[in-house]
């Protein structure tokens, strides 16, 4: 039992330091996040890949063991180290273009954004839906039944 927990309390701790360092401003903790996160990531595969056994080669056997391991497992985690790497090197590449603009690594709110979300509050407070009348809500035949000019299938 405390073989499957343990490996399962690190990935959660992984998991929510990632968190809580991709939600800060500062770029270079939302990369150290999101490495961590990658990391918990190829754990939990690991895990959920099964135990170790023989290499999925024919004829080649691995201290006796009985089962054949699973090498889709690995291979996924290989791949996820791969895109990691370079999902690493753009966000590097951004926060040394950031510095080198402004000699701050904060990310701050885009002044356009902030006024185009301040436009659409002021229109949403203007526009009104006009409730719907429910008195007119009959089985009977009105103008949005039929298209007008259409007579039906022949």
């Amino acid at each position: 039992m405390t073989t499957v927990l343990i490996p399962l309390i690190l990935i959660g701790g992984l998991t929510s330091a990632g968190v809580y360092l991709l939600l800060e401003r500062n770029l270079t903790r939302m990369l150290l996040g999101l490495l961590l996160a990658g990391n918990a990531v190829n754990l939990l595969i690991l895990t959920v890949g099964g135990a170790g056994g023989n290499p999925p080669i024919r004829g080649r056997t691995s201290n006796g063991a009985t089962t054949t391991a699973d090498p889709l497992a690995q291979g996924m985690i290989l791949t996820a180290i791969v895109i990691s790497m370079g999902i690493a090197a753009f966000v590097l590449a951004l926060a040394y273009r950031s510095y080198r603009l402004t000699t701050v690594e904060e990310v701050s709110n885009d002044p356009e954004d902030t006024r185009v979300s301040q436009q659409r509050e002021a229109e949403d407070e203007e526009d009104e839906i006009p409730q719907a009348d429910i008195s007119r809500d009959t089985d009977a035949p009105d103008e949005l039944d039929a298209l007008p000019g259409f007579e039906g299938s022949k």
